[in-house]
Parts: structure tokens; C-alpha cells; sequence
């Protein structure tokens, strides 16, 4: 069967029922879920187009990364709004293969290693595009910033994939592919890459250190960490367990777009929008 994954790899075998289940924090009515309800109307119209139309999913996939690198050359170019509306076509090609993948039955296994390695160059082809970018505008610091964002978010799907040759499953930390795609469109239609390049290192470099420390408990028969006593919150936060869609996941989201939107791109030294003023110097009216 085609592994059609939600994030980053494909689940390469079930999940044992004594794994540490991702925490669920009401789960009813979250903005996050609803953003998804709303698009997923569109895409599922889209994807009945493609089914009746008879187009393979992996040709879906091939053609996503195709239109990625696209994204990436107008990254490099400086033409974020322009690399937005691309990447917003490129990922309804990421969303919609594995489900007409189902819908057809021509799910295999092929089809799910093919996703998962077309997925990396998709998000390689975005990361070398602002890499090329920062270099001409001669900001070392923002390559720099870049390529630690692009090795972990890397490593994230690696470590997941390596650790689930050992273990039944490893989903956990909060930075996963999903994430970083949006991230990616926000910063280019809003002009605040710098902020997002910040946020995807750090949690990227998170995440990847989650999934170790997770895997050598569960390896070494050891509980994994709980989320009580007085600074239970930061293990919840940094070491993430919790469902999309969940009030949990919002405040999260909440907290990022909040760094992102309110932070002055002067004080991140933002090559794209020097000179800007971030939302709070706008409210501080300065």
C-alpha cells in the first residue's frame, strides 16, 4: 500500500499501543482546525478533478517539486509575494497526491518512499533559493541562519526515519514539515522571512533533539518525560506531544505569528525589510 504521510516520512510500520500518545487538549473548536476545514473544501474538489481526469500521483509529486524550485528561484530573486503564490500551488500538489493515491488504489510502498524523497528537495530547493538570496545581498549571518534551518529541518525527517527502522514510532516535536511550508508562505506574503528563518532553526534544532531523546528512552526502556510539577509547561511546550488542532497547538501557532509579526525586522537585522517597523513599535506608536 502507499504510505500517504501527514508530515515529514511515512509511518514504516504500526504503531505499538505503549507508545507515548501525542496529548490531546480540547479538541473541538480550534482556529486552526477550522483554517483546515475551510481549505480542505477547494482541495477536495481538486482532487476529485485529478481523479477523474486519471493523472498518476506520482507524476502529482514530481510535478509539486517542479514547481517548488520554481518558489526557490523567485526566493533568490527577492520576489517573496511572487515565491508565495507559487508555493501555494506547489504544496496542493504536495496535499492532494497521496489522497488521490487512495482514491484511485494505486497506493504502494514505492509511492510513499517516492513522496518522501521528493518532499526534501521541495524543501531544498526553498531553503538554497534564500541561501542565494542573503549571499548576493552579501549577509553572511542570514546564510548562516538559513543553512542551520535547512540541516535540521533535514535532520528532522531523518532522525525520524532512523528511528523508526528501531522503534514502532517517533512523532514528536513540534517542527515538522506542515509547519515549515506555511511558515515559509507566511514570511514570503508578509515580507518577514528573517522572523520565520529564526523560528524554523530553533525549532527545528528542538525537534530534532526531541526525537533523539525520545527514541534512546524508548530504546533503553526509560519513561519519557511528563508534563507535571511547576515547570510541567515547558516540557509540554519543548518537548511536543500534543495533536494538530488542539487548543495547545494554537497557542503555540499563536506565540510564533506573535514573534514573527510583532518583532521589529530592525532588530532581527531582516536584509528584506530594514527599516520596518514591526506591529509593536506600531502599537507603541514609535
Amino acid at each position: 500500500m502507499r504510505a500517504v504521510a501527514a508530515v515529514d516520512v511515512p509511518p514504516q510500520r504500526e504503531t505499538r499501543a505503549s507508545a507515548v500518545p501525542r496529548v490531546t487538549f480540547l479538541s473541538t473548536v480550534t482556529f486552526t482546525g477550522a483554517i483546515g476545514r475551510v481549505c480542505g473544501y477547494p482541495l477536495r474538489l481538486i482532487i476529485s478533478a485529478c481523479v477523474r481526469l486519471g493523472i498518476h500521483p506520482n507524476v502529482l509529486t514530481f510535478t509539486g517539486v517542479l514547481v517548488n524550485i520554481a518558489a526557490g528561484w523567485a526566493l533568490a530573486l527577492g520576489e517573496f509575494f511572487t515565491a508565495g503564490l507559487i508555493m501555494v500551488a506547489a504544496n496542493i500538489f504536495d496535499f492532494i497526491d497521496g489522497k488521490v493515491a487512495t482514491e484511485t488504489g494505486q497506493t504502494s510502498r514505492f509511492g510513499g518512499f517516492w513522496d518522501s524523497v521528493i518532499d526534501r528537495f521541495s524543501d531544498l530547493a526553498l531553503s538554497v533559493g534564500l541561501i542565494c538570496l542573503y549571499s548576493s545581498l552579501g549577509r553572511t549571518d542570514y546564510v548562516l541562519i538559513t543553512s542551520i534551518a535547512m540541516v535540521f529541518a533535514t535532520m528532522t525527517s531523518y532522525t525520524r526515519a532512523r528511528a523508526e527502522s528501531l522503534i514502532p514510532k517517533c512523532k514528536v516535536g513540534f517542527m515538522e514539515r506542515p509547519e515549515r511550508i506555511v511558515l515559509f508562505m507566511i514570511g514570503a506574503f508578509t515580507n518577514r522571512m528573517a522572523a520565520v528563518m529564526w523560528v524554523i532553526a530553533v525549532l527545528s534544532v528542538v525537534t530534532v533533539v526531541n526525537r533523539i531523546q525520545y527514541t534512546y528512552y524508548e530504546l533503553n526502556n526509560r519513561p519519557q518525560p511528563k508534563a507535571a510539577g511547576p515547570f510541567g509547561f515547558l516540557v509540554r511546550a519543548f518537548y511536543w506531544t500534543d495533536e494538530r488542532a488542539t487548543l495547545a497547538y494554537d497557542l503555540w501557532v499563536i506565540a510564533i505569528l506573535a514573534f514573527v509579526w510583532l518583532t521589529p525586522p530592525d532588530w532581527l537585522g531582516d536584509p528584506m525589510a530594514v527599516g520596518g517597523k514591526g506591529l509593536i513599535q506600531w502599537l507603541l506608536g514609535r
